[in-house]
């Protein structure tokens, strides 16, 4: 079975950057097949209020919600012989702080979905805090 585990750094400084990794196990995935994706959910927030943040291809195409600018970059890493995710999001402010979990939706049904059910793997989330 297909698992999304993300890790991070829990508590971040502000103006800080992070990082976040979503590293892909289990079962056998076509990781050219989907848009692999990041989102965040903001403190006293449902699911209904997720936020998009980016996504990228296997190919290398990279996507990214407008709302973060120039301040957030998502790559992949298969280099240790697994599919890792990788988001990394700089001058952070206390309103990052988040819920962020990364998920994995098939291609026909484009990116940039906020919708929970439009993503077909999904991870448990990693909290991050910024505070001083």
């Amino acid at each position: 079975q297909v698992q999304l585990v993300e890790s991070g750094p829990g508590l971040v400084k502000p103006s800080q950057g992070f990082s976040l990794n979503c590293t892909v196990s289990g079962g056998s995935v076509r990781t050219d097949a989907y848009y692999w994706t990041w989102l965040r959910l903001s403190p006293g927030k449902d699911l209904e209020d997720l936020k998009w943040m980016g996504a990228t291809l296997a190919s290398g195409d990279t996507y990214y919600s407008p709302t973060f600018k120039d301040r957030i970059s998502i790559s992949k890493d298969t280099s240790k012989n697994q599919f890792t995710l990788q988001l990394t999001l700089s001058s952070v402010t206390p309103e990052d702080t988040a819920v962020y979990y990364c998920a994995a939706g098939l291609l026909k049904r484009g990116y940039g979905s906020q919708r929970r059910e439009a993503y077909d793997y999904w991870g448990q989330g990693t909290q991050v805090t910024v505070s001083s």
